[in-house]
């Protein structure tokens, strides 16, 4: 009686399958003739548009005699646009070539006979016509609702009970396998084939047999206890690996996609628009329009909802795994889809610097892009160790592909430039008494520095009296007299031409210098019965250098900016012979930014000391003119200045 049953639902679905084919031909044949009124009527505009603007431009309306062969659309339409002041613009990316010969015919007829030819399509802008390919408009099938499965499992008996119609097999085998905790394989060429069936309370495997028989499929179970659906006249090698699928070409006509779902396929491209539809659905869809292979190790959770035009498979899953737990690696044919940490879709690559150095990159890699990677240097040949999912791999590697570019070297001329300009002037008029006296000694040319004993003076003042009645005496045998008269000017030009050179970003400095030393002295007192004393004598150094630090950056337009610090540190006179020299220092610190080879001037350090200094007899020393007898007197002035000129040039090796 059940199989009796059985056969007279095999009837109902036959004239089920006859009353679809004659829908789905009907559908087409509609389809079909829409789609030529809809040309016709598209040529039909075209044409009343170019009329339209004829009015305006005569030259629509103007007869054309030529002969083409082989000539690019493009140079075509060109040439007819100039030869008649018309404005035509082309897409470039038509690849059409014309082998015509026009005579007698209007500008407006060439252009619709192009159109219908080519399939193309004019658009109008005022007076610009825009010629591009035509893309013909979607057109949507209408497609049977979706609706529950009726599948109902008695795990005690191992009894499967079933009610379906016109439900593909994807929902089906998916939903007998949550019920059933058994596996069941198919190819994904048959994943969206419609089947029908009412079973009551029938053991698992002939359930599934009878459902296989009157689908015209077959079913088997292999080495691993997994179900596996076939077509009846497909072409199989499986070996007892039932992973091991090779779809046919042709899909089921009878297939359909989930709902919310819509895919064209395009020449292997796809046309995808999907609004809340599951991952999982849209996996098994694309991949029975592909014909692709995939494994699931784990099915992938969540919906998803975009729209993507010409779109490869694997840029698709790509897309619609990213950000998730999930995703694929290619192996041979098939692809693999599950868990990122699961270890047959992990992968390891070697990635080689060609212009940066591995050493302190990973720094610079954002934390984005480390998670669920791991990254190890490899500095002996300039690269990075990376491990992790493949998608995950791919990103990280065009960042890394982003930033390995040739770093420019800089060379940097500098020239230091310190002028000093001083001027002193120094009067000396000393009297004294010296036990034993003085010799008389010095200097008269070209400056004055003088001492003068008694006899000298002596003279000098007899001397006086001889030629004047003033008798003006002698002074004691220990008088004597210092005379000073000088006045010293000095200029003085130090230059420095340094060269450097560093890499982009990175500082170059230059230190040139003088080291003198002077002596300390540690004494000792050790005591004791009598204390002795214990002297250390130690030379130390001190050091004044001009030092220059210069970290420049190159922007995208070889505009350098240059971070600059210079310090300058001179002697000075020492206190004492074993006493430390002092010291001068000048520095400075600029940012800026200049042209590539542009020299540019920085500093004027002026240093500006003037002294005016004096000892003399109170009140006389202070008067104008006679100071000068009663006082000695020393004034100094001395100035400083000092100039950077740096020329930055980048160079790219």
């Amino acid at each position: 009686m059940r199989y009796t049953q059985y056969w007279l639902e095999v009837d109902k679905l036959k004239i089920m399958k006859n009353k679809y084919l004659k829908w789905f031909w009907g559908i087409s044949l509609t389809l079909l003739l829409n789609i030529s009124v809809f040309a016709q009527d598209r040529f039909t505009t075209i044409e009343g548009k170019l009329n339209d603007l004829a009015k305006n431009f005569p030259g629509l309306d103007e007869k054309v005699k030529t002969s083409v062969n082989g000539l690019a659309i493009q140079d075509f339409i060109r040439g007819l646009a100039e030869a008649n002041n018309l404005n035509i613009s082309v897409d470039p990316a038509l690849k059409v070539n014309i082998t015509q010969n026009f005579t007698n015919v209007t500008v407006t007829d060439v252009l619709v006979f192009l159109c219908r030819k080519y399939d193309l399509d004019i658009s109008f802008v005022g007076s610009i016509m825009s010629v591009s390919q035509y893309t013909a408009p979607a057109v949507e099938i209408p497609k049977p609702k979706s609706k529950n499965l009726i599948i109902n499992y008695d795990s005690s008996g191992d009894k499967l009970s079933v009610d379906l119609k016109n439900d593909t097999i994807y929902a089906v085998t998916k939903e007998i396998a949550k019920k059933t905790g058994k596996n069941i394989i198919y190819s994904p060429e048959i994943s969206n084939n419609l089947i029908s069936g009412y079973i009551q309370n029938t053991p698992l495997q002939q359930a599934l047999e009878m459902i296989a028989i009157s689908n015209n499929l077959i079913i088997s179970v292999n080495e691993q206890g997994y179900f596996v659906i076939e077509k009846k006249d497909a072409q199989y090698s499986n070996n007892g690996n039932s992973n091991n699928i090779k779809p046919g070409n042709n899909k089921s006509k009878n297939s359909k996609q989930a709902e919310g779902l819509k895919i064209e396929n395009n020449g292997g491209l796809l046309n995808v628009d999907a609004n809340n539809v599951p991952i999982s659905d849209i996996i098994n869809n694309v991949s029975a329009e592909l014909n692709k292979n995939y494994f699931l190790f784990n099915e992938p959770k969540g919906n998803a909802t975009f729209t993507v035009k010409n779109s490869t498979y694997e840029d698709l899953l790509t897309n619609v795994l990213n950000g998730s737990d999930y995703t694929f690696k290619k192996d041979g044919e098939i692809f693999l889809i599950g868990e990122r940490a699961i270890e047959k879709i992990r992968s390891t690559r070697v990635f080689q610097f060609k212009y940066r150095t591995a050493e302190k990159v990973i720094d610079l890699i954002p934390s984005e892009l480390k998670k669920g990677v791991d990254i190890k240097p490899f500095l002996d040949i300039n690269s990075l160790i990376i491990s992790g999912s493949t998608p995950r791999i791919e990103e990280l590697e065009n960042f890394l592909s982003d930033i390995d570019r040739v770093v420019p070297n800089i060379a940097i001329e500098v020239i230091v430039v310190d002028v000093s300009n001083s001027k002193t002037l120094a009067t000396k008029l000393e009297a004294g008494l010296s036990k034993g006296g003085k010799k008389t000694e010095g200097q008269l040319y070209p400056s004055i520095d003088m001492s003068l004993s008694s006899s000298s003076i002596n003279n000098i003042l007899s001397g006086i009296s001889g030629i004047s009645s003033v008798v003006l005496g002698k002074v004691t045998p220990d008088f004597y007299v210092n005379l000073k008269l000088l006045e010293e000017q000095g200029i003085l030009k130090q230059r420095s031409t340094p060269k450097l050179a560093t890499l982009n970003g990175h500082e170059a400095s230059l230190s040139i210098g003088r080291t003198e030393y002077y002596l300390e002295v540690q004494n000792q007192v050790i005591g004791g019965v009598n204390n002795t004393v214990s002297s250390q004598q130690q030379y130390k150094s001190v050091n004044a250098d001009l030092s220059v630090k210069i970290n420049p950056i190159v922007s995208g337009d070889d505009q350098i900016t240059l971070d600059i610090q210079v310090k300058q540190s001179n002697f000075t006179a020492r206190i004492a012979p074993t006493a430390p020299p002092g010291t001068v220092t000048r520095d400075f610190k600029s940012l800026i930014r200049v042209k590539n080879e542009e020299m540019i001037l920085l500093g004027g350090l002026e240093e500006d000391v003037m002294n005016d200094a004096g000892s003399g007899l109170p009140v006389l020393s202070r008067i104008p003119v006679i100071k000068w007898l009663f006082s000695s007197r020393t004034k100094s002035r001395k100035k400083a200045k000092l100039n950077i000129f740096i020329k930055p040039i980048v160079i790219y090796n």
